[in-house]
């Protein structure tokens, strides 16, 4: 089990996830959160993260990384995660800054500096 749904449930989450960010890639647009989370319930048909518990926001933002795993061969590198940002704003959540750290990319130190576009 990840975040309370199944191994399966999960894997249909990162492939459908998967699916729609590079559709968003191919757009050259960004999505939320929540477009994101509408998304996984339309197509994966499965029961959406609700943002108000913990677990939920911790899964809705594991997803995004998974998927940024997955697929950096594919994208040279890139962290299509990026693409998932806050409701009215340009920037990622701060699992984002996380995972480009992890992999050795220039985060700048200020958040007035991390806008993404």
């Amino acid at each position: 089990m990840r975040y309370g749904r199944s191994e399966q449930e999960w894997a249909r989450l990162v492939d459908v996830g998967r699916k729609f960010l590079v559709e968003r890639a191919i757009m050259r647009r960004t999505t939320s959160y929540t477009e994101f989370n509408a998304a996984l319930i339309n197509r994966a048909d499965t029961a959406g993260f609700n943002f108000d518990l913990d677990a939920d926001r911790a899964a809705i933002g594991q997803l995004p990384r998974q998927i940024s795993e997955d697929t950096s061969v594919e994208t040279g590198g890139l962290l299509i995660s990026a693409l998932v940002q806050y409701l009215d704003t340009n920037d990622a959540g701060p699992g984002f800054y996380t995972l480009a750290r992890s992999k050795g990319l220039p985060v700048p130190q200020k958040v007035d500096d991390r806008q993404l576009l």
